[in-house]
């Protein structure tokens, strides 16, 4: 049964395009919310009328349009485990008896639902994202769950997207499957202001800075440890937050040392741009992702940059490049905080470099039109 309303042979018909998958628009703490946001700003202003699915407790304002983008809220309950699993089951069954051509599916755990758009001949890609199986939120259940969804994934949708040449190699090897590789994008932060870091008497690069969700697999807790086992004499930044009762956010948030400094969530645009810029250097954790939206950030931004040694971090920071790197070890990172904070030129000579980093294919400009290219040929198979 085929509901698709193929409108590809009208002259300058716009696509109708749906993404399920993210926390909703405009809504910005992570790496899908920050893909939908720059897709949101190019996309309308290339004929297409883009439909995005939002969690509905998260949304006070319910505006059906924002920034001409359509806005649909799917209730789902405020559970780490179930939130994403329940919207999104509900979000395809709505989005199969709707207008939209073709659909841009986030979350590998969201693969098993591509029975329903493909039950209805709805075009379907999906960004399979990272190593979920893997993450150490994910045990037991969780873990065989993720690693079925990915299956489901390669079995039920039209294309899968992985978003680094690592990633890419991992799902042909471990499934057997081919992915076209859409890395995410980055461009400097705008705003930046050394007087917006007084809100935490913060000093141009006197801080070292993390970034991300509290979560094991960003390792914040290593870094933290590291840091305070060390004889830095400069402070280190937390920003970030998990939006539910967890463990592992109240046991980072436990750490006492007057040299850390915990902001929570920063929706300003200006204040995190200032953070990034001003920073002695940023840390970064994270073990499971592909091409990590932060982390090309920080490069953006003109960071100095120390990551967690991983085929992903390599790849994006052309190895040691425009890299430091550190082991999953307190005493790893302890080693790594006395060394930068002895050696401020070698940090400024990585400043000077970094931005020679974000290539071509780390441009959102290079990604939107990908996506938008790949989404035009699977509605046009219709």
């Amino acid at each position: 049964m085929n509901t698709v309303n193929n409108t590809s042979s009208i002259p300058n018909a716009p696509l109708r395009v749906a993404i399920i998958g993210s926390r909703g628009y405009p809504f910005v703490y992570s790496g899908y919310e920050t893909l939908v946001k720059a897709l949101a700003e190019r996309w309308p202003s290339q004929n297409v009328l883009l439909t995005v699915y939002c969690h509905a407790y998260l949304f006070k304002e319910k505006p059906k349009m924002v920034n001409g983008v359509r806005l649909v809220y799917i209730p789902t309950i405020a559970s780490k485990i179930l939130a994403q699993p329940l919207h999104s089951f509900l979000a395809f069954w709505h989005v199969v008896f709707s207008k939209n051509q073709v659909v841009l599916v986030l979350n590998v755990s969201n693969g098993p639902f591509g029975f329903i758009t493909r039950l209805f001949g709805k075009p379907t890609m999906m960004n399979v994202d990272g190593l979920e199986w893997l993450r150490p939120k994910w045990k037991g259940f969780g873990a065989t769950y993720f690693k079925w969804a990915a299956k489901m994934s390669v079995r039920f949708n039209d294309l899968l997207i992985t978003d680094a040449d690592a990633m890419q190699a991992i799902y042909l090897k471990e499934f057997g499957a081919k992915s076209e590789v859409i890395t995410y994008g980055a461009e400097t932060s705008v705003g930046a202001n050394v007087q917006l870091l007084q809100e935490w008497n913060l000093v141009e690069r006197d801080y070292y800075l993390i970034v991300g969700r509290m979560i094991p697999d960003n390792n914040a807790d290593i870094i933290m440890e590291g840091f305070i086992q060390s004889n830095s004499t400069k402070k280190l930044v937390i920003v970030g937050d998990v939006p539910y009762a967890d463990d592992y956010a109240h046991k980072i948030r436990s750490y006492q040392d007057p040299r850390l400094v915990f902001t929570g969530y920063v929706r300003s645009p200006e204040i995190l741009a200032s953070l990034y810029k001003y920073c002695y250097a940023y840390m970064h954790g994270h073990e499971f992702g592909g091409t990590n939206p932060t982390l090309l950030k920080a490069m953006a931004n003109g960071c100095a940059i120390a990551a967690l040694d991983t085929v992903f971090s390599r790849e994006v920071l052309q190895s040691d490049t425009f890299g430091f790197y550190f082991q999953k070890s307190a005493a790893s990172t302890c080693a790594w905080f006395d060394w930068a904070d002895a050696h401020a030129a070698d940090l400024q000579s990585r400043r000077n470099e970094i931005h020679k980093g974000i290539r071509e294919k780390y441009t959102w400009e290079t990604v939107s039109n990908l996506y938008l290219y790949h989404l035009k040929v699977l509605a046009n198979k219709n």
